[in-house]
């Protein structure tokens, strides 16, 4: 019988390790769609580069760093119970390599590609885990203040805070130091509008994650013998919620249509283990809005040149449900209880600090001596040609 659980509960983390994994393809279409043709080559390398240089460093630096348990040992000590420790680290994985994903969409059409894949290497072998660990695996005896201080510990059961606020809060930083893009805010005060280049595509990217995001929250148990419908259920309304609430907002503008239900998806992150269904509807209702309006004012009234808006996405959603968790959590709104609004307040601040300081770090390092822009004549020619050399489709095509 223990073969058996170790073999299912193997299996079961595995397979939303695949299905987080799909997750980003499903933010490079995202980011292909919204960027404009010259820079869609672009959008998929970085996300797949991304992916490979966080792989290697969660394996060497990161995972040992969040869970104190590196893999520099034999393999046959590492398949010991059907290898659970390694797919239990390809799982969380795929949750590190979000954090430079989210990031690649707020940068998007004007960054350099190398400092972004050494920024890549810092943040998913150091500033992410270093969180992760003090939130999921008790580090630093934070969890236990927190609970000293407000009754509770800091309750993040997939990740709202610790993969999304944190990706959104770790791109806020890059976003300002990079700058805008040329021309995009004028010295008149005119703002230059760049559309989408393909609403299909940007489609296709939010059905992506919104699918592989079931993995990410109900495989959060880890276990088969913890899976929980509750979770699959509250994902499937705050995503509807996030909709419907982008759709009014956004006046059904495609763009938030599709982005509405993935902000919907980063709130309710952090307690879909423990809201009733219908608070999951209304967090996701008020991320979704959130997201409409904090998107509108940073593009056109605050000039931040957020291409994919993944500070408001990412930052401002997955702060509210860390939040948010502690409120519609409680017993009182209908939850399961065990969670303080007090506590939620505390981590989700304790990480939106962890990230704007690491990230200022980071990238501030990277601008002083490397340079994070493309230059004018980069950038107006396109990261496609003047970073890779080729466009996503020819000019004309070669006829023999």
């Amino acid at each position: 019988m223990d073969a058996l659980k170790q073999g299912a509960d193997a299996l079961f983390i595995l397979l939303g390790g695949i299905m987080v994994l799909a997750m980003h393809a499903g933010f490079a279409f995202l980011e292909l769609g919204t960027v404009r043709k010259k820079n869609q080559v672009n959008a998929l390398v970085k996300i797949l580069v991304d992916f490979s240089v966080s792989t290697v460093m969660y394996f060497v630096i990161g995972y040992s760093v969040a869970y104190g348990t590196g893999f520099l040992v034999g393999a046959e000590q590492l398949a010991a119970k059907n290898g659970y420790e390694l797919v239990k680290f390809f799982f969380l994985l795929t949750f590190a390599a979000a954090i430079p994903a989210i990031v690649s969409g707020g940068i998007a059409e004007r960054a350099k590609f190398w400092p972004q894949l050494i920024a890549t290497a810092c943040i998913v072998g150091f500033i992410y885990p270093f969180f992760e660990g003090i939130a999921w695996s008790q580090n630093l005896g934070v969890q236990a203040w927190i609970k000293a201080t407000t009754g509770e510990e800091f309750h993040d059961f997939a990740g709202s805070v610790v993969v999304h606020a944190m990706g959104g809060w770790i791109a806020l930083p890059a976003v300002l130091l990079l700058g805008a893009r040329y021309n995009r805010y004028r010295k008149d005060g005119a703002v230059s509008a760049h559309p989408p280049s393909s609403i299909p595509f940007l489609a296709l990217g939010a059905w992506i994650l919104i699918v592989g995001w079931f993995g990410f929250n109900v495989m959060s148990a880890q276990t088969l013998d913890k899976i929980s419908g509750l979770v699959a259920v509250n994902s499937l309304m705050a995503m509807a919620g996030g909709t419907l609430a982008a759709l009014v907002f956004g006046k059904n503008d495609p763009g938030f249509v599709h982005n509405g239900p993935l902000a919907g998806l980063v709130a309710v992150c952090a307690g879909s283990d423990l809201m009733h269904p219908l608070g999951a509807l209304v967090v996701g209702g008020v991320a979704g809005a959130l997201f409409v309006v904090t998107f509108t004012l940073t593009q056109n009234k605050w000039k931040i040149d957020d291409v994919l808006g993944v500070w408001p996405l990412h930052g401002l959603c997955g702060t509210w449900g860390g939040i948010a968790a502690g409120i519609f959590g409680a017993q009182a709104l209908g939850g399961l209880g065990g969670v303080s609004l007090a506590a939620q307040c505390l981590g989700t601040l304790l990480g939106i600090f962890w990230a704007l300081l690491g990230s200022t770090v980071v990238y501030g390092i990277l601008k002083m001596s490397m340079g994070l822009k493309l230059s004018p004549e980069e950038e107006y020619e396109g990261a496609d040609l003047s970073v890779h050399k080729i466009s996503a489709t020819p000019d004309r095509e070669v006829s023999w």
